[in-house]
C-alpha cells in the first residue's frame, strides 16, 4: 500500500511538472518502485529532462532506464559496509557535492558602539520588522495606532500594533501597560475570558504583538484578541537528495564531565568503524555538521567552575577541541557558532568564536566559523541556528514550559518571531541599531542548544530541534532539579526532514 502511494505521488509529480508518460514508461516505473526510491527517481528524471536541448512533452523510455540503472548502482555502492577489515565503507555523502549558503550572519556587521541611541534604534527597527510580519496577518492588515485607537469613541472596536511594556495582575484580570512608535496605553485583560487571559499570561515584556480591543471609558482599552505574528502554515523546503545533517551543541570541552568516550564513539561512527548495517548507512550520509555552541566549558563563566574544570586554560581547552573535530571525516562540512562559554562576547548577537583564543580551530582550515544565531541554507534547505541562551528566560517566565521539553519554548521564540524578546534579562543583549534577533523568514529548521535536552518536534512546517550536550549533570543542574539526557545526537534527513536520534552513551 505504502508502495502504491509512493508511485501515485511520484505520477503526481511528473504531471505537475508538465510531462507525460505512456503505458509501457508506467509499467517500467511500477516495477522499478519495488526496487528504489521512486520519488527520488522522478525528481532526478526531471531534472534532466529540463535540461536537455530538445524539448519534449513525453518522458522518454530511453532516459528512465538510464536513471533506473544508476540509481541500481548507487544502491549496490550503499550496500557495502565495514563490517569487516576486508570490506569497504563507501560513504555516500563523500560523492555528494556541498550546497552551503550563509544566508544570515549578524557577526559580519556589528556595532562597537553602546550608546543610548543605538539602544532607541534597536527597539524601533524590531517594532517594525515585527509590525511588518504582523500586517500579512488577515486580521491586521488595516490596523491602526494606539493613536487613533485612544480617539475612538466609546464601544467602537479598535486594533494595533504594540510592544509590552509592563503587565500586572489582579484578581480581575491583567493589566498591560503598552507602546507603538507614538505614545503609550493601558489594556485590561478580563480574567472572564479564560483562553485570553491564559494568553496575556504567556506574554513576555519588550514582546510585540497585535491587539483587537474595545474602546472603554477614559483611555482604557478592553482586549478582545491578543495575535502574535507567529509562523504562517507552508511546506518545507527539501533537499533534492537524500544528504543528512548532523546536529550537535553544548561539548563542553574541558570540562571534568566532559562525555569523551561516548564522543570518540560518535567519531568512529561517523568513520563508519561502530555500529550495526543501519546505523552506517545513516553515517554514509551525513554530510554536514553543525555545533550551535558551548564547544568548550570555558573559564570564570560561573563561580567555583575551576573546580569542575579538567582543562583550566580556555587555550587548551581550544586545542583539545580541535584534535577531536579534526578526527570528523574532510568530506562532512563543520559549522561552528559560539555559545555563552565560548571566547567572545557574551551578549547578543555573538560575533563568531575569537581567533587568538581558537587559534588551532582556525588552523585547521576546514570548519566555517558563524555568529549567534546565524541563518544557513543546505541543499535549499533553511536553516536557522542559535545557541539557545534565552530559552532560560521563556522557561522561567512563560507558564507552562519546562527544561525537559525545551522545543516547546522554541516553538514560543518562533511564534513571537524573535530569539529574545525581554531585554535586560538572564540573556546580554547589545544595544546595536538593528534588531538581528528578529525572525524575518520562516525556517525549514530551527536549531538550538543550551539547556542539554535533546527534543524536537513540528510546528507549522518546521522541524524544531534541540541537540542536547555531551556533558554529564552538572552540580548546578543537580540543585536546580534538572536532570539532562546528553550524547543522544539528533540527525536530520535534509530530504525527507526525518529526525534519526542516536545514543551514544550505549555500545551501538
Amino acid at each position: 500500500m505504502e508502495r502504491n502511494a509512493k508511485l501515485r505521488r511520484a505520477i503526481s509529480l511528473i504531471i505537475e511538472s508538465g510531462y507525460q508518460i505512456d503505458s509501457d514508461t508506467f509499467q517500467i516505473l511500477k516495477e522499478a518502485s519495488k526496487r528504489i526510491d521512486i520519488e527520488h527517481l522522478i525528481r532526478s528524471i526531471i531534472e534532466e529532462a529540463k535540461n536537455l536541448q530538445e524539448k519534449s512533452l513525453f518522458l522518454s523510455r530511453k532516459l528512465i532506464e538510464k536513471k533506473i540503472s544508476e540509481m541500481r548502482k548507487q544502491a549496490q555502492t550503499k550496500k557495502e559496509t565495514f563490517m569487516t577489515g576486508k570490506e569497504r565503507y563507501r560513504p555516500y555523502a563523500k560523492e555528494i557535492e556541498s550546497k552551503v549558503k550563509v544566508l544570515k550572519n549578524p557577526a559580519e556587521n556589528l556595532s562597537a558602539r553602546g550608546s543610548l541611541e543605538n539602544y532607541i534604534k534597536y527597539f524601533q527597527d524590531r517594532f517594525r520588522k515585527i509590525q511588518k510580519i504582523l500586517r500579512r496577518r488577515m486580521n491586521s492588515v488595516n490596523s491602526g495606532s494606539i493613536r487613533l485607537a485612544l480617539k475612538a469613541p466609546p464601544n467602537s472596536k479598535v486594533g494595533f500594533t504594540c510592544m509590552l511594556m509592563e503587565k500586572r495582575e489582579s484578581p480581575r484580570g491583567i493589566f498591560l501597560h503598552v507602546e507603538d512608535l507614538e505614545m503609550d496605553a493601558t489594556v485590561f485583560v478580563s480574567s472572564q475570558n479564560p483562553e485570553l487571559y491564559n494568553r496575556a499570561q504567556r506574554l513576555m515584556l519588550d514582546q510585540v504583538i497585535f491587539i483587537s480591543a474595545v474602546k472603554g471609558k477614559g483611555d482604557l482599552l478592553i482586549a478582545e484578541e491578543i495575535m502574535y505574528p507567529d509562523l504562517p502554515l507552508r511546506k518545507p523546503n527539501r533537499a533534492e537528495l537524500p544528504v543528512y545533517a548532523a546536529l550537535l551543541s553544548d561539548m563542553h570541552i574541558g570540562s571534568k564531565m566532559f562525555m569523551g568516550k561516548a564522543f570518540n564513539r560518535f567519531l568512529l561512527w561517523l568513520k563508519g568503524k561502530v555500529g550495526n548495517q543501519r546505523l552506517r548507512e545513516i553515517a554514509s550520509h551525513i554530510k554536514y555538521l553543525i555545533i550551535a555552541g558551548d564547544i568548550v566549558d570555558g573559564v570564570g563563566i560561573y563561580p567555583r567552575q575551576i573546580e569542575e574544570l579538567e582543562i583550566t586554560d580556555i587555550y587548551e581547552q581550544y586545542r583539545y577541541a580541535a584534535k577531536l573535530l579534526e578526527e570528523i571525516p574532510e568530506y562532512i562540512d563543520v559549522i561552528l557558532i559560539p555559545g555563552n562559554h565560548d571566547a567572545c562576547r557574551r551578549s547578543l548577537p555573538q560575533p563568531a568564536i575569537l581567533r587568538k583564543y581558537a587559534e588551532p580551530l582556525y588552523e585547521a582550515g576546514r570548519f566555517r566559523f558563524l555568529g549567534n544565531p546565524c541563518v544557513l541554507s543546505l541543499h535549499g534547505v533553511k536553516i536557522l541556528v542559535m545557541h539557545g541562551r534565552s530559552l532560560d528566560d521563556v522557561i522561567s517566565t512563560v507558564p507552562g514550559m519546562s527544561f525537559e521539553r525545551p522545543d516547546e519554548a522554541m516553538k514560543f521564540l518562533l511564534q513571537c518571531r524573535h530569539l529574545a524578546p525581554t531585554y535586560g534579562s538572564r540573556t546580554l543583549i547589545a544595544s546595536e541599531p538593528i534588531d538581528h534577533l528578529v525572525i524575518e523568514d520562516e525556517p525549514d529548521i530551527f536549531h538550538a542548544g543550551h539547556v542539554h535536552m535533546m527534543s524536537y518536534s513540528n510546528y507549522r512546517g518546521t522541524l524544531i530541534v534541540n541537540s542536547g550536550a555531551w556533558q554529564e549533570q552538572t552540580e548546578y543542574q543537580r540543585e536546580m532539579g534538572h536532570t539532562p539526557n546528553p550524547g543522544i545526537i539528533p540527525i536530520v534527513n535534509l530530504q525527507s526532514l526525518e529526525v534519526f536520534p542516536i545514543d551514544f552513551t550505549l555500545n551501538i
